[in-house]
């Protein structure tokens, strides 16, 4: 199969990605997180604060506050158990006993890991894979690496002025076990999603961060011992103390010419020992060659994207009421957060909550990125659209957002519901039930004619980012949402009248009152 073939069925046809007779070896899946073995460990302090209200004070960190900092982005949050509704396609599982986190994952397999380069005052400098199950760091490199990661990056910050970086990689086992081919598409998505946690915990710890989507793939997977058969790095953050990172955006174009293969030279080779748990792991070569096509050997000409400006030409606009931000304590929100099955509950929504929730979506998605040159995304690559039904004052209708004007423009009148369900292929959620049903959006050509096959997985993550922000703006204003990829992307974009604009729905998250379904659950905190 050709890669363009396999983005097209990822996207249009996910029945095509995956095959037919497709069973799921549920006593054979692997961990939902990574154990290194026969390591230097390094214990984190499990009394994490309770509340993360506002910016700290801008000091470097300790090993302490680093703890409190890596748990809030992707630690063991909750245990939860219930029983599986009759229709459940996995009956045979009987009880379903998840560990869950902050940040949502397809099927809460958390295909995503992440690695810290760190120099604090009270732990031996060096890169560590950050041991979710037992909130611990591990030991891979002793050393400082600043000069490597400079390179690696294409010199374009100073890594000297940043205290450490974290990695975000996509470990390819542990969700194509259950989504086979169409994992491919849920990693990029769920590591979005763990970059906007991250993203959002940095600013209540007073640390700037920024993204870098691109770097020299194989160096940086050097550097952490990750073999690309069976895991690749697909984002890196800087942090920092400082106001802004220096030099987030200046790029001295003579030195970013290193190679991987003239970087990696510079650090023996290392091997580690972990456990995945599965007896049997099957091959998965799409997802190997989709990684290979997307990685960088050089950074001499890094393409720049330009920012997607969305304009409709209808005239109809519904300003929606003046809102202040959203100011909320970030903990308690993210405990909060709720992925409603078939537990919406249908009830009239206020145009203010409907403001609220979109402006704090857009504005706090807006982030430091290599794609955007030196300032913010002012106009992002990923939107917001939305069909209304029982929104106090505002017609039922397909919507796009214009965050600029704060206004909704109309697309289509009525009522989508029936439509939106038809177009889904599993009866979980009753959209029948949801006034707010979200789709984000994004270039139709999911950004390969700028950035080859990187862009598609860029698109993903740029998209899950969003999800993350607009569930975090819904948990703040006592809804749930519920991001769903089973759903008819080709009828989406017919109701938005997407096509003429070269845009495509990436996403569905539907977004309303809820009640809690049974089953218990208990917080893994102090």
């Amino acid at each position: 199969m050709s890669l363009e073939a396999f983005l097209h069925n990822l996207h249009y046809d996910i029945d095509k990605s995956k095959p037919p007779d497709l069973v799921v070896d549920w006593e054979d899946g692997p961990l939902a997180y990574k154990l290194y073995r026969g390591l230097p460990v390094v214990p984190l302090s499990p009394e994490v604060p309770l509340t993360l209200e506002g910016s700290e004070a801008s000091v470097k960190p300790d090993l302490r506050r680093m703890g409190h900092f890596l748990w809030y982005v992707f630690g063991l949050t909750q245990l939860s158990q219930s029983v599986l509704a009759s229709n459940s396609m996995v009956q045979t599982m009987g009880l379903l006993q998840l560990y869950r986190r902050f940040a949502p994952s397809g099927g809460a397999l958390y295909p995503n890991e992440l690695y810290v380069y760190l120099k604090i005052e009270d732990l031996p400098a060096g890169v560590y894979h950050y041991d979710v199950a037992h909130h611990r760091l591990v030991l891979l490199r002793e050393g400082d690496f600043d000069s490597y990661l400079a390179r690696a990056l294409g010199n374009r910050y100073d890594v000297s002025a940043c205290f450490g970086a974290v990695f975000v990689s996509s470990m390819f086992w542990k969700n194509f076990f259950k989504y086979n081919n169409f994992s491919y598409r849920l990693q990029g998505l769920d590591a979005g999603a763990l970059i906007g946690q991250l993203l959002e915990v940095a600013k209540r710890f007073g640390f700037a961060s920024g993204v870098y989507f691109q770097f020299l793939d194989r160096g940086v997977n050097h550097l952490l011992g990750v073999s690309e058969q069976e895991e690749s790095v697909y984002a890196v953050i800087p942090l920092s103390v400082e106001p802004g990172i220096p030099g987030f955006a200046n790029r001295n174009e003579g030195e970013g010419g290193v190679s991987t293969t003239e970087l990696c030279r510079e650090l023996p080779t290392v091997h580690h020992d972990h456990y995945v748990r599965s007896r049997r792991v099957k091959e998965f070569p799409m997802l190997i060659k989709m990684n290979e096509a997307s990685l960088f050997e050089s950074l001499q000409s890094i393409p720049r994207i330009g920012e997607e400006k969305i304009v409709h030409c209808e005239d109809q606009v519904v300003a929606l009421p003046h809102v202040n931000r959203l100011l909320y304590d970030l903990a308690s929100v993210s405990r909060k957060r709720y992925s409603p099955d078939s537990d919406f509950m249908l009830s009239k929504v206020s145009q203010e909550q409907l403001a609220l929730l979109l402006q704090e979506a857009t504005a706090s998605f807006r982030y430091w990125n290599d794609l955007d040159g030196d300032h913010e995304n002012s106009v992002s690559r990923v939107s917001l659209y939305v069909c209304l039904y029982n929104v106090d004052g505002i017609p039922e209708g397909a919507y796009h957002y214009y965050s600029a004007a704060h206004a909704l423009r109309l697309i289509r009148h009525g009522d989508h519901r029936l439509q939106l369900q038809q177009g889904m292929p599993s009866d979980n959620v009753n959209l029948f039930q949801v006034p707010l049903c979200f789709h984000i959006a994004g270039s139709k050509d999911h950004l390969t004619t700028t950035m080859g096959y990187r862009g598609y997985r860029i698109q993903q993550m740029e998209a899950g980012m969003l999800v993350q922000r607009l569930l975090l703006a819904a948990s703040a204003i006592g809804l749930g949402g519920h991001p769903l990829l089973g759903f008819d992307a080709r009828l989406c974009d017919e109701i938005y009248k997407m096509n003429s604009q070269g845009l495509t729905s990436l996403i569905q998250v539907p977004v309303g009152p809820y009640r809690h379904s049974p089953r218990l659950t208990g917080g893994l905190h102090g």
